[in-house]
């Protein structure tokens, strides 16, 4: 029975002692009599997990209004906390009695110390440097005003009879509403899709300015507060910090260089390096909490002296999941389970509150809304600015947290700024989506498609990847689409990457790198493959221009991205990787599902042509001059929109002298006695009545074919054969047949055709998005050498369709 009595607890003048029973760890079972919520290892788990599934629902809930998880986080916290479920006692002395408080405190700090030496890992000062002037003033202007505004307001909140002085509260509270969360503004961004822009350039660069002054204030501001009586101890512990971070630059990241050149690149990083790393974390935050700092100063200056590079990465694989999953949510919880909104009881605090919310917001964007004015932004974008710089996170319940536990808050000021947070940053996102709208230009453009793209002018190419694999073949791809001085190609290279809740991926594009440095992050790495290789191209290549460009969001939206992105920059033609590579033997495996997802968006809401390219290694070679692309390209020609945009493709590259093309039209077997008879006609006679679609879709069709027989007649690099066939099988057979004598097959996707060629290839197909015939080639048992692209084209918007993707009014296609 002695171990039933968990812990008395004694009321005394002090206020509440808790005593533990040592043997209290681990129960003995529900069979034996026991509680389990008596014991301390089963109540910790029970509460992480209520914690990591409350915050999850949140999220949930919460992303239709876009908020950012942070929120979430918090009022999961208020919800377990005493404001809402903790009212219940029952509930509030089962699930966390007040014994409980110090293992889920230390747990929280444990995952607080290690993400906060993430921050610093990601975190990568060189960058700061570089900013530019108007980050550095926004930054400025954006801390200095909602600083003063917390000082001013200090004086109206402040408990007298504390134990510390009006300095040290002036500190806390202008930190609180003066700082910007890094990590969080990056994902605001990311989700409103600004990152890209200039706007969001600035915020980014600015808030993480704004973020290392706020640690430096915060070292300030806890090395006060913990000394209320002399102030030689703060000079002491101001002291040490500053030997401490000395120690890190000038001893600890040498020997971590030294770990970094001991280890041969491409290599692993031993075990050892990284356990010596992690313990390194802890080791920084017993000294800095041993100073007198907090011990999160630490972990986050440890975490800075790691150079960026492989190390990194490593480090951030290796974490950052079960921290920020699972281990920081705790401390968010644990703020919100300090927070009492119950506490806040007077009217006029209330009063206050909206008040101190208010002043704060303004006063950042008042700040940040003069240094646009100074820099001739327009006013709409200054405020903006000043809104996106309202994203509190983490740095801000550090110091709230710090704040409560040093005395320097009590219940009542510590729910208010707890809520001030997370009012703030839930705010942002609706007003800024109310505000701000890029200037979208709307522009109508008519060509649409290959086929509707002028001889003479530029041909404007979309280009997307995944990985630096998608590289070669999308380049040999492009030089055999025949750039010329007369028809030079325009390409735009988006490389797609995942949207995570990670800050490194944000970075990619925050900082143009300089050439030389190491890369922050394997996606940076990446990037930089992808753009090496096509400027590359572009230099030895004639007649083509690239422009790299990086697309950040989450797969579930990122067709939005490269739709509006063609639609910008007047693009003809999309190409997207196909989600399967080949394997070694030559099978296809799907490398990620969500590519499938995405191909399937791009197709549907393309504002142009799409092709998908199943990539077999083009030729397997890498050689990028004009001069060595030699391919045989095939055209499998059935009829409609998608196979005459093939047949204009392939088209265009038969004019490059390397390129032999074979087109192969499949006619069926009833209709060759009507063909014979069009052709007598001569195909694009104005006279015929149109009595179908299906009819007219067949005069398009012939007058493609005979303007492309007629204006290649004497080519012999081409060749145009007619198979008649009756049925699918006999199709397949064609096909089989003519298996490995090319390098690229290029098929329309003959979507909403229905023909008696491809009949019963549907019943079997894997991938319908290809359609018929292009999931046949696609398929692990074609041939293993022959790359597809699959051809789309664009048919226009409504019943008239803007007349895009027809031949001209004669009937004849425009030449390519």
């Amino acid at each position: 029975m002695a171990q039933q009595l968990v812990a008395t607890m004694n009321r005394s003048a002090e206020g509440t002692i808790v005593c533990y029973a040592p043997t209290m760890i681990t129960t003995n079972g529900v069979w034996q009599g026991d509680n389990p919520l008596d014991f301390s290892l089963p109540l910790f788990i029970l509460q992480l997990t209520l914690v990591v599934v409350t915050t999850r629902i949140l999220v949930f809930l919460l992303k239709p209004l876009r908020q950012p998880r942070v929120v979430s986080e918090i009022l999961g916290g208020v919800i377990l906390g005493p404001s809402v479920l903790g009212r219940n006692t029952k509930f509030a002395n089962a699930i966390f009695p007040l014994r409980s408080v110090m293992v889920l405190e230390t747990m929280a700090n444990v995952g607080l110390l290690y993400f906060l030496f993430l921050v610093g890992v990601e975190m990568d000062i060189t960058v700061v440097r570089r900013t530019g002037r108007r980050a550095m003033l926004v930054a400025v202007a954006g801390m200095v005003l909602p600083f003063l505004i917390g000082a001013a307001f200090s004086f109206v909140l402040d408990q007298k009879g504390q134990s510390m002085t009006q300095g040290t509260f002036i500190l806390f509270l202008g930190v609180a509403l003066s700082v910007t969360a890094f990590p969080v503004l990056a994902r605001i961004l990311a989700e409103l899709k600004l990152i890209n822009t200039e706007l969001g350039r600035i915020a980014l660069s600015s808030a993480l300015i704004n973020d290392m002054c706020a640690w430096v204030l915060l070292a300030l501001a806890i090395a006060l507060s913990e000394n209320q009586s002399t102030s030689l101890a703060s000079l002491w512990v101001i002291l040490s910090s500053v030997a401490f971070v000395a120690f890190c630059i000038f001893v600890v990241r040498p020997a971590i260089e030294w770990i970094i050149r001991r280890t041969p690149e491409g290599e692993n990083f031993s075990d050892f390096y990284i356990c010596l790393i992690l313990t390194g974390v802890m080791i920084s935050g017993f000294i800095t909490d041993a100073i007198g700092t907090h011990s999160v100063f630490g972990a986050f200056v440890f975490g800075l002296v790691i150079p960026n590079g492989p190390l990194g990465i490593t480090l951030i694989e290796k974490l950052e999941d079960f921290v920020s999953g699972l281990l920081l949510p705790l401390f968010f919880a644990i703020s919100g389970l300090k927070t009492n909104i119950s506490a806040i009881k007077e009217a006029s605090t209330w009063g206050i509150l909206m008040l101190v919310i208010a002043l704060a917001c303004v006063g950042k964007i008042a700040g940040t809304v003069l240094v646009s004015m100074f820099y001739q932004m327009p006013i709409r974008e200054g405020i903006t600015l000043g809104l996106l710089m309202n994203a509190k996170g983490l740095v801000e319940m550090i110091v709230l947290n710090v704040g409560k536990d040093q005395e320097v808050l009590d219940d009542e000021s510590f729910a208010i700024m707890v809520t001030v947070a997370v009012v703030m940053t839930a705010v942002i996102t609706p007003i800024v989506t109310t505000i701000y709208r890029p200037a979208r230009k709307l522009l109508p453009y008519k060509r649409r498609t290959i086929q509707s793209s002028k001889p003479d002018g530029e041909l404007r190419v979309l280009v997307c990847i995944h990985t630096p694999r998608n590289v070669p073949t999308i380049i040999n791809l492009l030089e055999a689409s025949y750039p010329s001085k007369k028809s030079p190609i325009c390409v735009y290279v988006v490389h797609l990457v995942e949207l995570t809740g990670r800050a490194s991926a944000m970075l990619i594009v925050h900082n143009t790198r300089k050439f030389g440095r190491p890369a922050l992050n394997r996606t940076q790495a990446q990037s930089e493959h992808i753009i090496n290789a096509f400027e590359n191209y572009e230099q030895h290549a004639g007649c083509v221009s690239v422009q790299p460009l990086t697309a950040i969001s989450p797969y579930s939206t990122m067709h939005e991205d490269i739709c509006n992105l063609a639609e910008d920059k007047r693009v003809a033609f999309i190409i997207i990787p196909f989600h399967k590579q080949q394997t070694v033997d030559g099978g296809m495996e799907a490398t990620n599902p969500a590519f499938r997802t995405v191909n399937q968006n791009v197709l549907a809401n393309a504002p142009c042509s799409v092709g998908v390219l199943v990539d077999r290694g083009l030729n397997g070679s890498t050689r990028l001059t004009a001069n060595q692309v030699s391919h045989n390209v095939a055209v499998l020609f059935f009829g409609g929109p998608d196979d005459r945009e093939a047949l204009s493709y392939a088209w265009r590259m038969s004019e490059h002298q390397g390129i032999t093309l074979t087109v192969v039209r499949f006619i069926h077997g009833e209709d060759v006695d009507g063909h014979a008879a069009s052709q007598l006609e001569g195909g694009g006679s104005g006279m015929l009545t149109v009595e179908t679609e299906d009819e007219r879709e067949k005069q398009l069709d012939e007058a493609l074919v005979n303007d492309f027989g007629l204006k290649n007649m004497n080519d012999e690099t081409i060749v145009y054969t007619e198979k008649v066939v009756s049925n699918g099988e006999e199709t397949v057979a064609v096909i089989r047949s003519m298996d490995n004598a090319h390098d690229l097959f290029i098929v329309g996707r003959g979507q909403g055709i229905i023909s008696p060629l491809t009949a019963g290839l549907t019943d079997w197909s894997e991938c319908p998005e290809l359609g018929a015939i292009g999931d046949l080639l696609a398929s692990a048992d074609f041939a293993s050498t022959v790359s597809v692209l699959v051809v789309q084209q664009y048919v226009g918007m409504g019943p008239q369709g803007e007349g895009l993707g027809t031949p001209d009014s004669t009937g004849h296609v425009i030449r390519q």
